[in-house]
């Protein structure tokens, strides 16, 4: 289902050195996942024999109770998932610590914990080895150098994972990062660690971060609470990650049996790494090099028909609140900074701006009156000119200059209606034809005044448009698409309403009413007349769909190159209950088509400063033909 597999971890409940007991309880979460339709399902550390065995673990007794309980496990458990379970295991005179992969009643491989242990050897170094193991002739190469995939390695896989365990992610390089590089994009790490304060933010920040290193998922699963506390306490941490996003973790130090599970998006990984020229560079670094890796055939594994994974309807804003400060500060201290750096090397004395009372001339006027404070200089060097055209409202006019005004900036009025009125004339257009001639001429010189006007005053025109409005092409080509600077370029529409409110509640609260009205008023480029109540009626949302649903689509489709078709159904996901899919299949097929086609005036848009992990400048952001076709796009939607 559009390259999502479902990752289960289980943290049974267990007895120490009792196998029966411990295989029922691996049994019942192995059902349970199965009926969750989990493809790959893993439990701790020698989750057979418990992990605190201590010297116990050199009974023939328990060793031989740990390879009939694998032998159990391997006929009762469940079709069609991958099971990945711990257990002790004698080979050649030596005793190991074994991860067993398991579909189908066969062992796929068995791999070896290599630390140094003082009941436990490690050996990476053995290859093309076999056993003799629960009644089963086992071929492996008996330590680090397996991963297993569905179908054969073909570079592209959409689920290729390896093992290791907990002690390997407290390394300075882990082993996952090697393994990524020949192909794993999950890792399952099998651990049993003794849990203390501070122990589970440093294990879940090392998780996030390993994933995001390794461009794959990283599910962690540690022993729970019954193993022995002789000397400490095992918590039963369980947290899966995916490219440095936390998709699920549980509730620590629990008394029952526990399972999360969640769906890993092995096409946006995949898709991330080949965005990611550095990780194909290192890619080809590891294959020039002598280690053996060993590609093991999974058979298919169980695909989910439903969609269990968190999935945020603004993906630019993170729904914490704290973390949505953090956001909103760390962008406004961004767009300062690269403004300010602007300034000084033009030796600008003024910045000039056209201010409308909407969204994004209002960020662009607070990210500019904090530059210059911030260089020591007065507000009453921002020029702010408002422009009163044929579609500019008295909420929008007052709002410009009552913030103007508040701030301490240079405010100035200019209307510009007699002057397009003359252009039209001189053009021979009728100004009663309201089509976009009539629009954009009123765009374009707004235009010609601030950068007249920067001229003049030794000035620099701030750009206003944001990301959304650049990635549609919803702006007038050498109009308003045109600055000196452009301060809100990566900064998307449903981000600014944020950093707006979040600029009047913690810097400027003196203007915080009025810029909570800017926020709440309906998004339009007024330059059609409004209506007889004087209210605006050219509403862009209306015109284009909701910015909110173009900012998702812009996401999953720039960040992880998603098929239209895979878009449309995470956009049911999340909007599905206020909007009908055909209404949703036209928002989209309206972004894709203004997305292709727009390329030009990205092409060449003024500098700007990147804030979000998406620009589309042609700098490094975006490299795109103006002339592309979109219709692959739309017919893969269609079919």
């Amino acid at each position: 289902m559009y390259g999502f597999q479902r990752i289960a971890l289980c943290v049974p409940e267990c007895k120490v050195a009792d196998v029966d007991y411990n295989c029922d309880k691996i049994l019942a979460l192995a059902k349970q996942a199965a009926k969750e339709k989990a493809g790959v399902v893993v439990f701790p550390e020698l989750s057979v024999t418990t992990a605190s065995c201590g010297d116990l673990f050199r009974s023939q007794a328990l060793l031989t109770a740990a390879e009939n309980g694998v032998a159990r496990l391997l006929k009762e458990l469940p079709k069609g998932p991958v099971f990945v379970f711990g257990t002790p295991m004698v080979w050649n005179y030596r005793l190991f610590d074994v991860a067993v992969v398991a579909q189908n009643g066969s062992i796929l491989g068995l791999m070896v914990n290599t630390k140094n242990d003082r009941v436990f050897s490690s050996d990476d170094h053995i290859i093309n080895a076999s056993a003799t193991y629960a009644g089963q002739e086992v071929h492996y190469d008996f330590a680090i150098n397996s991963l297993f995939s569905v179908d054969g390695w073909n570079g592209i896989n959409d689920l290729t994972f390896a093992v290791e365990f907990g002690n390997e992610l407290e390394k300075t390089m882990p082993l996952s990062s090697e393994r990524a590089l020949a192909g794993a994009n999950l890792i399952v790490c099998l651990a049993a660690k003794a849990d203390y304060v501070g122990t589970r933010e440093k294990t879940r920040d090392w998780v996030r971060v390993q994933s995001e290193r390794c461009k794959a998922a990283y599910a962690y699963v540690s022993a729970g609470v019954w193993e022995s506390t002789t000397d400490s306490v095992c918590g039963g941490q369980a947290v899966i990650a995916e490219n440095g996003v936390i998709l699920a973790e549980n509730k620590m130090f629990q008394r029952d049996s526990q399972m999360i599970l969640t769906d890993v998006d092995m096409e946006a990984l995949n898709a991330a790494r080949l965005a990611d020229h550095e990780f194909g560079e290192a890619i080809a670094t590891f294959e020039q090099g002598d280690r053996h890796y060993s590609y093991i055939d999974m058979q298919k594994i169980p695909e989910p028909k439903d969609l269990r994974r968190p999935l945020s309807r603004s993906p630019f804003i993170p729904e914490d609140a704290a973390k949505r400060a953090a956001v909103c500060e760390e962008v406004f201290e961004i767009q300062k900074a690269g403004l300010a750096k602007r300034v000084e090397h033009a030796r600008a004395q003024k910045l000039v701006l056209g201010i409308s009372g909407g969204l994004d001339s209002t960020l662009a006027l607070l990210v500019s009156v904090e530059t210059m404070k911030m260089l020591k200089r007065k507000p009453s060097d921002v020029m702010a000119i408002t422009m009163p055209g044929f579609g500019t409202s008295d909420r929008t006019y007052e709002n410009a200059c009552g913030l103007c005004r508040k701030l301490g900036v240079e405010l100035r009025e200019i209307s510009i209606k007699n002057a397009c009125l003359e252009h039209f004339a001189n053009i021979g257009h009728d100004p009663k034809e309201r089509n976009v001639v009539y629009e954009n001429a009123q765009a374009r010189e707004r235009t010609q005044i601030l950068l007249d006007l920067a001229n003049k005053h030794n000035g620099l025109v701030v750009g206003t448009g944001d990301l959304s409005e650049i990635a549609l092409g919803w702006c007038t080509f050498n109009g308003d698409h045109i600055s000196q600077y452009g301060v809100n370029g990566s900064v998307p529409k449903s981000l600014m309403r944020s950093v707006i409110a979040w600029v009047g509640a913690e810097k400027l609260p003196k203007v915080k009413a009025i810029l909570q009205d800017i926020i709440d008023t309906p998004v339009s480029p007024e330059l059609l007349p409004a209506d007889e109540q004087g209210k605006i009626k050219q509403k862009t949302e209306d015109i284009l769909g909701p910015y909110e649903i173009h900012d998702f689509f812009l996401y999953h489709f720039f960040k992880y190159g998603a098929s239209p078709k895979k878009i449309l159904f995470l956009a049911e996901q999340v909007f599905g209950k206020e909007f009908e899919k055909e209404q949703l299949k036209g928002y989209l097929k309206n972004f894709l088509r203004r997305f292709v086609t727009q390329q030009f005036k990205r092409s060449c848009m003024p500098d700007g400063v990147k804030t979000t992990e998406i620009s589309l400048s042609p700098r490094g952001g975006l490299a795109m033909p103006s002339d592309a076709s979109f219709d692959v796009w739309l017919k893969e939607l269609d079919d």
